[in-house]
């Protein structure tokens, strides 16, 4: 490992599993290895798996300070109507593609049908920006990574996250914080790109209708059958089903009541808890205070 990747370890005796957290790249998790009786299984998606790799589609990154598309990167807090680089765009066939380098925030909303209304601002402003360690052991580590006007985001604040590794799953935290005299809408998330399943056991109660742009329009509706790219007001757990004896069951568990599901791609599913909807400060918004920061916990379980 280098400095920029730190190695988390934990073993029973019968099972080792090994945790690379990428600090450089969004201090993401960049893989999950189980070992076993001489056999191995990695947990997720990597860079190599796909062509034209980007931060947003490898591993298992944090989202904050909002998590998913911001649509046009534009949302109205105070009377201000604060505008974002945009640094995705819609329309590809995986269903979005990366702005590389980002476009500069629209002074005004874009028209319907110009290429300005396929743009936005995607999974916040910390997926692949350094995090910094505050602490670290054998396997845990707490991270955290500034929150500033990176991509003109104009409210001060920190992003904070904590792991821990058991031979038998992962447990994280995450949360955003405003800095002294701050506040801002937020929505924070994890986006894991596990590897493709044979199937997926997942009950939401409701799903969000989206517009002609895929984004929720704050309207609920009954489930519909996959594949998905949708955001559903869920609780249960979530099942990835395997044929293999190691890890057969991958569960995600999750105190959010929001969750992103992305099962179009051939090589891998995503199961993503939100502590709300894509383009939550347009849809449903989430103050965070000085002093009363925005928190959620997610847990994998094998």
């Amino acid at each position: 490992m280098t400095d920029d990747v730190l190695l988390l370890t934990a073993t029973d005796g019968a099972t080792s599993v090994t945790a690379e957290i990428d600090l450089a790249c969004g201090g993401r998790v960049r893989q999950v290895t189980i070992e076993r009786g001489g056999e191995s299984v990695d947990l997720l998606a990597a860079s190599g798996d796909v062509g034209q790799a980007t931060a947003t589609s490898w591993g298992s990154f944090p989202m904050a300070p909002w998590a998913g598309r911001l649509r046009h990167g534009r949302f109205e807090f105070e009377g201000r109507t604060i505008s974002i680089d945009l640094n995705h765009e819609d329309g590809t066939t995986t269903g979005g593609g990366r702005v590389d380098p980002p476009v500069p925030a629209l002074d005004r909303s874009p028209d319907p049908g110009s290429s300005a209304w396929r743009q936005h601002a995607i999974h916040g402003t910390t997926f692949q920006r350094p995090w910094s360690v505050a602490d670290v052991g054998d396997d845990r580590c707490a991270l955290h990574c500034p929150i500033d006007q990176v991509g003109g985001w104009p409210f001060p604040g920190t992003a904070r996250q904590s792991i821990r590794l058991r031979p038998d799953g992962m447990e994280f935290t995450l949360s955003v914080e405003a800095a002294a005299d701050t506040s801002f809408p937020a929505a924070i998330g994890w986006h894991p790109w596990f590897v493709k399943p044979e199937t997926l056991d997942v009950s939401p109660t409701a799903m969000y209708v989206l517009d002609e742009i895929g984004l929720p329009t704050g309207e609920l509706r009954d489930p519909t059958p996959g594949p998905w790219d949708d955001c559903f007001r869920n609780s249960a757990p979530v099942r990835l089903v395997y044929r293999r004896e190691i890890a057969p069951v991958v569960t995600v568990t999750s105190d959010c009541d929001h969750l992103v599901v992305y099962d179009r791609p051939e090589h891998a599913t995503c199961v993503e808890p939100q502590s709300g909807p894509p383009d939550a400060p347009n849809v449903d918004p989430n103050v965070v205070f000085t002093g009363s920061p925005l928190m959620r916990t997610m847990g994998w379980s094998w």
